[in-house]
């Protein structure tokens, strides 16, 4: 975890060093994030939990977007299974993800449609099962609908790829909430 914040704070100081050279604009946006998630063999499970992004844009139509996740829940995993009984095991599962690349939008009045492609990594902590880090990845999109000049609201759906403990997962992340725009 303390490697994803100083990752976090590195691109964020590095972002400071570039709006000195270059003039841009941007949005913070905070909000609630649904997972849906196959984390283990067994299928997908749920999650709750709060989604993050700084968005600084370099051109009028393309940003660069550090995004910050994290996911909350319970997950069961099969421990033993012999004739005739499993054992399972539940566990309290939190993934948090720290994605950085670049965003296309196009706005359209009060709407603004993107697009995002972004790269980072990822960790998983399942209590008593272990917890792993791994290289992610997300593509997605969303559209901000503007409600006063510096505020938007903000409906968002990313494909995330993780690779814990050697399985590749395929997630569904949706997002909502409140967007600053500067």
């Amino acid at each position: 975890m303390r490697k994803l914040l100083l990752l976090g704070l590195t691109f964020l100081a590095l972002a400071g060093m570039a709006a000195a050279q270059v003039p841009t604009a941007g949005n913070i946006f905070l909000g609630y994030s649904y997972y849906s998630t196959d984390l283990s063999t067994i299928g997908r499970s749920n999650a709750n939990g709060w989604e993050g992004s700084l968005e600084g844009r370099l051109f009028p139509f393309v940003g660069i977007v550090a995004d910050f996740s994290g996911h909350y829940g319970t997950e069961t995993f099969p421990v033993f299974c012999g004739l005739p009984l499993c054992l399972p095991l539940t566990a309290n599962v939190a993934e948090h993800e720290v994605l950085f690349g670049p965003r296309v939008a196009v706005p359209a009045g009060r709407f603004r449609p993107f697009a995002e492609a972004m790269f980072g990594v990822g960790r998983v902590n399942a209590d008593a099962a272990g917890s792993d880090t791994s290289f992610a990845d997300a593509l997605g999109g969303g559209l901000d609908f503007r409600l006063i000049r510096p505020i938007a609201w903000r409906f968002q759906g990313d494909y995330v790829r993780t690779r814990f403990f050697t399985a590749h997962q395929s997630n569904v992340r949706l997002s909502t909430g409140i967007v600053l725009r500067f």
